[in-house]
């Protein structure tokens, strides 16, 4: 499963249209609003997770920028203060992608970045707010790099 975070720049001659409807019948790519200002007849600006195969993905994206959407890949990058942590687990039971992970039998809190989308869900959990999350906007370049 593939799952990015976008932030979308709606002209206002697409802030009426079903855009997001669209992406789940035409593209199957299942999404979550993380946040959204738009508003008829006006330009509009989406925070939005989108999940699917790599190839619906990049089809659903591409069909929004034909539309004159501006997508951006919006990079979340999640760290652990080995300091503050005191390997008590809580997170692992929300990380949705495995990034966050107990071995055993030492139960050892193990943080794989490479496999962490930036989701966040383990910052709240945390009780000494051992994780952090910093958003930036992700350089892209060429059409592979952007989807």
């Amino acid at each position: 499963m593939y799952n990015r975070i976008y932030l979308l720049r709606f002209p206002k001659e697409t802030s009426n249209d079903p855009v997001i409807y669209r992406l789940v019948k035409q593209y199957d790519v299942e999404f979550n609003i993380l946040k959204a200002d738009i508003l008829p007849h006006r330009e509009g600006l989406m925070i939005l997770e989108l999940k699917g195969t790599k190839e619906h993905v990049k089809s659903s994206l591409a069909y929004m920028t034909d539309l004159g959407v501006n997508v951006e890949r919006l990079a979340a990058s999640i760290r652990r203060d080995d300091d503050k942590c005191f390997q008590c687990g809580a997170c692992t039971g929300v990380c949705p992608v495995g990034a966050l992970s107990l071995h055993r039998p030492d139960m050892e809190v193990i943080f794989d970045p490479e496999k962490c989308t930036g989701c966040g869900q383990c910052v709240p959990i945390c009780p000494v707010r051992a994780m952090e999350v910093s958003w930036g906007m992700e350089i892209l370049e060429g059409e592979e790099a952007a989807f």
